[in-house]
């Protein structure tokens, strides 16, 4: 979807008055949701522009930090009222079709344009419920330059290589084949790396690259990085989000892919590493910024898991002045193990209550197209009925509860 400029003095007056009226915030509602300056909005800007426009129509204010505030709950915006845009579209289709009434049955007006808010959540298949549980790395970008700037996959393997993201993601038997949506930018930024190691028979890592802030954010990345993370968090059992002492600020692109991480939130656990280089004084400061920081990111009542330590396979700091410091990271390090080892016994679980959902969220849809075409009438009123019923939705919910 291509924003071009209209050519206004070839449009109806009628339309002409509609865009100078809704100009003004149509432009800011793109300049929002366009946050790349690509030219055109893909799936979840699109999303993201009628969930705008909505919010204009009901009476907000908008700004360039909405989507960074906790202020919305974009997840229940109902989408936005188009009526006006049908009838004009009908009436250009078939100006003789606006003196039509409703008893014509072969020829109605089309309801308003309700929008479907459908999830983000990858397709499963065989290759899905066969690979395995798979551990998504997310963290700022930290580390002597270059660091790297791709998503790599570490799989087991039998020899050491790496295969092209171009690759990998149209082999029928690996799990993703659903990135090709994100087309060849992204694919060109992606690759497996395969390697033997022990390991990886039980588990598959992700290494994303590291998460832009400062004036690094100024430089827009080729592709969708927030929904490529989201794809993954899908499918991914275990998500790290990894803290740096020297680096606890959450920069705005953070912040989005946090968000964007919403209802895999039994998956997320944060990782304050390199604590043995502060003392026992900055440790506790810095703790506490790090939690305070991620309560307001995460907006949630209960408490995230945080593990505190050096996870590398270097000697702790000689220098860490805390006397428990050693045996604080050594019990961390082992929860953390833990934690990580119980994966590939909950990850059947885990598909299967995936499945269960999905299955039952078909069940629910079955029932609420089935309840709608049996209050449709046969002959005549069709219109006013898909009108009235598209209006009413929450009522005929209700009805359809004792029957889910």
């Amino acid at each position: 979807m291509e924003m071009e400029t209209p050519q206004i003095g070839s449009c109806s007056k009628e339309v002409q008055k509609i865009y100078k009226e809704c100009s003004s915030w149509l432009i800011q509602i793109w300049a929002i949701a366009d946050s790349k300056r690509q030219g055109y909005l893909g799936f979840k800007e699109f999303i993201c522009c009628m969930q705008l426009v909505s919010l204009v129509q009901d009476g907000h204010e908008i700004s360039h930090d909405i989507l960074l505030k906790g202020d919305v709950d974009f997840e229940n915006i109902k989408p936005p009222k188009m009526e006006g845009l049908d009838e004009l579209i009908e009436k250009k289709k078939d100006p003789s079709n606006s003196s039509k009434t409703d008893t014509d049955g072969d020829s109605l007006k089309p309801a308003s344009i309700t929008f479907q808010w459908f999830s983000s959540k990858p397709s499963q298949t065989n290759c899905d419920f066969d690979a395995k549980p798979m551990v998504m790395l997310l963290g700022a970008h930290i580390g002597p330059e270059p660091t790297t700037d791709r998503f790599v996959v570490i799989m087991s393997g039998t020899d050491e290589r790496s295969v092209p993201g171009n690759t990998i993601a149209v082999q029928a038997d690996m799990p993703f084949t659903g990135l090709n949506t994100f087309g060849t930018a992204f694919l060109s930024k992606f690759e497996c790396s395969q390697m033997p190691h022990p390991l990886l028979e039980h588990i598959t890592l992700v290494d994303t690259p590291g998460v832009l802030s400062g004036e690094k954010q100024r430089t827009q990345r080729a592709y969708d990085f927030t929904g490529v993370t989201s794809w993954f968090a899908a499918k991914c059992d275990i998500i790290l989000l990894l803290f740096d002492p020297h680096k606890l600020d959450i920069s705005d692109e953070f912040k989005r892919v946090i968000y964007s991480l919403r209802g895999h939130d039994d998956k997320i656990r944060v990782i304050f590493n390199k604590a043995d280089q502060v003392d026992t004084q900055q440790l506790m400061r810095l703790y506490g910024a790090l939690m305070w920081s991620l309560g307001k990111v995460l907006n949630t009542p209960e408490v995230v898991r945080v593990y505190i330590g050096s996870f590398n396979n270097k000697p702790v700091n000689e220098d860490f002045t805390c006397p428990i410091g050693k045996e604080l990271f050594e019990k961390e390090q082992g929860d953390l193990l833990s934690d990580l080892k119980d994966i590939p016994k909950k990850a059947c679980d885990r598909r299967i209550n995936e499945f269960v959902k999905r299955a039952r969220a078909a069940k629910i849809h079955a029932y609420i197209v089935s309840h709608l075409k049996n209050e449709m009438p046969a002959f005549f009123g069709k219109a006013s009925t898909q009108q009235r019923l598209t209006d009413n939705l929450e009522e005929e919910f209700v009805k359809i509860c004792p029957l889910a």
